[in-house]
């Protein structure tokens, strides 16, 4: 053999085989890009434009109308203004939404957990059974609830005989009837996340907490409950993002005492009073934010933000 290591005549190894994994790589890379392009493109079409467009709007003159048009002079009153003249439904909104969410969790937590461990041959069925209310329009499924909390239905009738109302107390055009429309129908959004979470649980780190002489309720609480959170911050999350916006469950089962910000906004925007609307929509988004960030913070789940 020569010096440099090789038969004489022979060609030295060249470094192609070791360019072409790197090509792949970036090929790969590229390929990864193209497929986040539909979808990323549908949020900037129908998600980033509006909102900037709904920002824009809030800063509108108010002066403006719909036939003279509005102009443009960054008017930051609206924001105070929108605020200070719609506080109380503001505040409303968020307490019923924090309401509806505690009840769907307290609601979904066991009908998840009975799902994931319990069900057997059911599962699928009780699965099924949960999504099924999505099979019907929005808007019915809250009307059924004028009906179920009517003054001469049997719910009321009974709690009549129970004295649990007076003779002449109802449930419906209450705050109570708002927050039984909103649990109801956000009810799934709460469920389907909990049972993803508590179906990956391994049935063998329970077992094991049993065998550490761990109550049921200890290896709940130190074993299920938090290897389930990620499952029930998003349960929340969903649950309570939509609910604060929600206004057809305060229109339809409420009173005008009940009112939500949505139902403010719908009506301002009906009204052609754009900027007014606009503010209050983001002043809405924005409290939705912090609270959601706070809330994630303090869970510790900060991977989700």
């Amino acid at each position: 053999m020569s010096a440099a290591g090789h038969l004489p005549g022979s060609e030295p190894a060249t470094d192609v085989p070791a360019a072409v994994p790197a090509a792949q790589g970036r090929r790969r890379g590229l390929a990864g890009y193209l497929l986040l392009l539909p979808g990323g493109a549908w949020l900037a079409l129908f998600f980033v434009v509006p909102t900037l467009t709904l920002v824009a709007t809030s800063l509108y003159d108010p002066a403006g109308s719909l036939q003279l048009g509005y102009q443009m002079t960054w008017h930051w009153q609206n924001y105070l203004e929108s605020i200070s003249d719609y506080s109380p439904q503001l505040v409303r909104s968020l307490l019923y939404a924090l309401s509806a969410t505690v009840a769907c969790m307290l609601l979904g937590y066991p009908l998840a957990y009975a799902i994931a461990f319990k069900a057997g041959r059911f599962k699928n069925l009780m699965l099924v059974a949960v999504i099924a209310p999505f099979f019907t329009s929005f808007l019915v499924r809250t009307l059924s609830w004028q009906y179920i909390l009517g003054d001469n239905e049997a719910v009321v009738s009974v709690l009549r005989t129970l004295h649990v109302l007076g003779p002449d107390g109802h449930l419906l055009a209450t705050p109570f009837a708002v927050v039984t429309g909103i649990t109801y129908n956000f009810l799934p959004f709460m469920v389907l996340p909990l049972y993803a979470s508590l179906e990956k649980i391994d049935g063998r780190l329970v077992e094991a907490a049993a065998d550490l002489y761990s109550s049921p309720f200890t290896a709940f609480r130190t074993v299920t409950l938090p290897l389930s959170m990620p499952g029930l911050v998003a349960g929340t999350l969903l649950t309570f993002i939509p609910a604060a916006g929600d206004y057809i469950n305060a229109e339809l089962l409420g009173n005008p005492t009940t009112r939500m910000v949505g139902n403010e906004i719908q009506d301002l925007f009906a009204a052609g009073d754009y900027p007014t609307a606009s503010s209050l929509s983001v002043t809405l988004m924005a409290a939705i934010v912090v609270l959601v960030f706070v809330y994630v913070r303090r869970a510790g789940t900060e991977e989700l933000v």
